[in-house]
């Protein structure tokens, strides 16, 4: 079975904290590699994230990875933060630059803090340089929205590799060429560390649309129609989610691609049946 790793966000409510533990225990039921909780827009889950990974620690054995943004803070506030995690005993970073928190729900230009991190990369060196913390950074096979160009990006994700970066995580995509593809382009690059692509199972088809606007990941027209309804349809949706995305990873696996980073939106069942399906080897008869 390849090597998975699962993303979790902080809940919002008590009873939203609760359900995440169940879900981070049943998914750590599959060996993950390590389990993150995201660091909202603008760091507004501060506190959240780290009580989150405090509260997974005491219930799960698994690795856990706290991410950390440089939105909105100085350096010496961004580094507090990461001693936290530290002393919490978190000994991984997702590091990213983040993205201030939106405005009337219109999403807003990224502007450094005057004292603070300009960018993923100068975030990474600051944090070796406060413990020996593994990192993981981002990466987009479609290209970061802001970009000036795809090979600005990749110059950029190999500025974070040199900053000291372990590997990336790539944000979501729905075809396995297009991963296939940017795989490709890192070798020509010379890029050489472990990319892993980052896996949405469709549990809710107009919050990934929302996503993927956001992030610029491009969607299948073939997939907006089959999606269309089913929404309405939880039971078949699940169903076809878990077979297409067991199709997209096995896809990958077949071109030697060892580790699958899943987007769990906190919910346990698409996850888990997409674990099983990759533990399977291939989706059973039955379900086809």
């Amino acid at each position: 079975m390849p090597e998975i790793s699962f993303e979790f966000f902080p809940a919002k409510t008590e009873d939203g904290a609760v359900s995440l533990l169940k879900t981070a225990q049943t998914l750590a039921e599959f060996d993950p590699r390590f389990m993150s909780v995201t660091y909202g827009a603008g760091g507004s889950t501060q506190g959240r994230t780290l009580a989150t990974l405090c509260d997974m620690a005491k219930c799960v054995s698994v690795p856990l990875a706290g991410h950390l943004t440089c939105v909105g803070a100085s350096k010496g506030e961004v580094d507090d933060v990461a001693r936290s995690f530290w002393d919490a005993g978190i000994r991984h970073i997702v590091a990213l630059r983040g993205d201030p928190r939106p405005v009337d729900g219109k999403a807003q230009r990224f502007e450094p803090h005057p004292q603070g991190y300009r960018n993923a990369a100068e975030l990474v060196s600051g944090l070796k340089k406060i413990a020996p913390f593994e990192i993981s950074v981002a990466a987009y096979p479609e290209t970061h929205p802001e970009a000036l160009s795809p090979e600005a990006d990749l110059d950029n994700l190999k500025r974070k590799f040199d900053a000291g970066a372990d590997r990336a995580i790539t944000q979501f995509f729905f075809d396995a060429d297009i991963f296939l593809r940017f795989r490709d382009r890192l070798s020509a690059a010379h890029i050489t560390k472990p990319v892993i692509p980052g896996i949405l199972p469709l549990s809710s088809a107009v919050q990934a649309w929302k996503f993927a606007a956001m992030c610029g990941a491009s969607i299948p027209e073939e997939l907006r129609v089959l999606y269309g309804d089913l929404d309405k349809s939880p039971a078949v949706r699940a169903r076809i989610s878990a077979i297409l995305a067991d199709r997209l990873c096995q896809k990958l696996v077949a071109e030697e691609v060892g580790h699958f980073h899943f987007y769990t939106l906190n919910q346990a069942v698409p996850c888990s049946a997409l674990s099983l399906l990759l533990r399977h080897g291939k989706v059973p008869s039955s379900l086809e």
